[in-house]
């Protein structure tokens, strides 16, 4: 933070300007909150008055600076737009209106993404964490930061949002990268470019899923004292990921099963969204409920990469699940027989082969997006640090 620039109190820049409004029963209100870490405003879900009772709740403005009194110690503060216009608040939610001859609120939202901001924050958020944590409006009002003339906080504010549109330019070319790589998985597991007498002459074969692969249960007794190590699986394709170990003194299973590298697995629960993939070498020697079926693939017939791109696109989910018992809730389930008796197209060992390959490049691209992720994730910080020392 540049030791030059002049201090002042946020009660001199900052007005608490509360608006309150006189709930309608009859009418329709929109809520807002405010996302930790200035990740901005969200809109909650229409209510009516009569369902805000007797709540106390005031008016947003675009314009407006807010904050959440109780995580504003995690960065929950942010700058009302003309998307918030008409919107109301509860007393949780303090506006403040700025002074534009001396305050520009961008420069004051990125300060309070800074470590010195959010020393401040937390400085006047006496307690412990979370909800037991309140900011002290008055405090908050009498707290001194750095702030320069106006003409150089809007210089700062504009360098800064030129330098974040760069960063999510970045992720978004990333994302798209990501989105490409696995779409061409699913173009080449299902071929939708060739006709069924074309993949037939070119040696496809149309058959049961339950004809290439099997469902085994490497179950294990849970033994007093261990740890298994967990796994679970990401809806919409994404495969596989760590969960913390099944600990057996606080485990209420008693008997986990043991998954081992090149099976293909799913969620029973959510298949319907999914839930499906393969098991990878990091993976191997995991453990998992009843919930997770694993089946082994016919090496002559089928590959398991194949299998895990085949069941990334969503077609397919809907169609595996047709016919489960609560199709469309949170709670259905997707029985392993609708798996096994799932009738697909599968190309020839040389074609999966390739598509093998094409997965190793795809998830060495994976490895260096989420290298590139953690940079992306700290060039803010950076940034904040240089442009409030005067170095942008």
């Amino acid at each position: 933070m540049r030791e030059d620039w002049p201090k002042v109190k946020l009660g001199e820049v900052l007005r608490f300007t509360p608006r309150p409004v006189k709930v309608e029963a009859d009418r329709t209100y929109r809520e807002i909150g405010i996302r930790s870490h200035g990740r901005g405003i969200f809109h909650k879900l229409p209510v009516t008055g009569a369902e805000i009772g007797n709540k106390r709740v005031f008016g947003v403005e675009p314009g407006d600076f807010v904050l959440n009194i109780v995580f504003a110690w995690e960065g929950a503060v942010a700058l009302a737009t003309a998307s918030e216009a008409g919107m109301i608040g509860s007393h949780r939610f303090p506006t403040f209106r700025p002074d534009p001859t001396r305050l520009d609120p961008r420069y004051l939202l990125y300060l309070f993404r800074t470590e010195f901001g959010l020393t401040l924050l937390g400085r006047v958020s006496p307690g412990g964490a979370g909800r037991n944590r309140t900011l002290n409006r008055l405090v908050f009002l009498g707290q001194e930061i750095p702030l320069p003339a106006l003409v150089d906080q809007r210089r700062l504010a504009i360098r800064i949002e030129e330098l974040c549109a760069s960063i999510n330019d970045a992720r978004t070319l990333r994302n798209l990268a990501r989105e490409e790589a696995e779409d061409l998985l699913i173009c080449m597991a299902h071929r939708r470019d060739l006709s069924e007498a074309v993949k037939q002459s070119a040696s496809w074969q149309r058959i049961r899923l339950g004809e290439c692969i099997r469902l085994v249960d490497d179950s294990h007794r849970v033994a007093v004292g261990r740890h298994y190590p967990n796994l679970g699986i990401y809806s919409f394709g994404r495969g596989l990921f760590h969960k913390p170990p099944i600990d057996a003194a606080s485990t209420s299973a008693v008997s986990l099963r043991r998954v081992k590298a090149g099976q293909f697995i799913y969620s029973r629960l959510f298949a319907f969204e999914g839930a499906y993939g393969i098991v990878t070498i990091e993976y191997d020697g995991h453990f998992v409920s009843g919930e997770y079926p694993t089946f082994e693939c016919d090496p002559g017939v089928i590959r398991a990469e194949f299998l895990g791109a085949y069941f990334k696109a969503r077609s397919v989910w809907r169609e595996v699940a047709i016919g489960s018992k609560g199709l469309g809730h949170r709670r259905q389930r997707v029985q392993p027989q609708q798996v096994l008796n799932h009738s697909l197209w599968i190309p020839p060992l040389a074609w999966q082969d390739r598509l093998a390959e094409t997965q190793v490049a795809v998830e060495a691209l994976k490895r260096r997006q989420a290298r590139t992720a953690t940079e992306l994730d700290a060039l803010l910080p950076a940034i904040l640090d240089r442009a409030f020392k005067g170095e942008l």
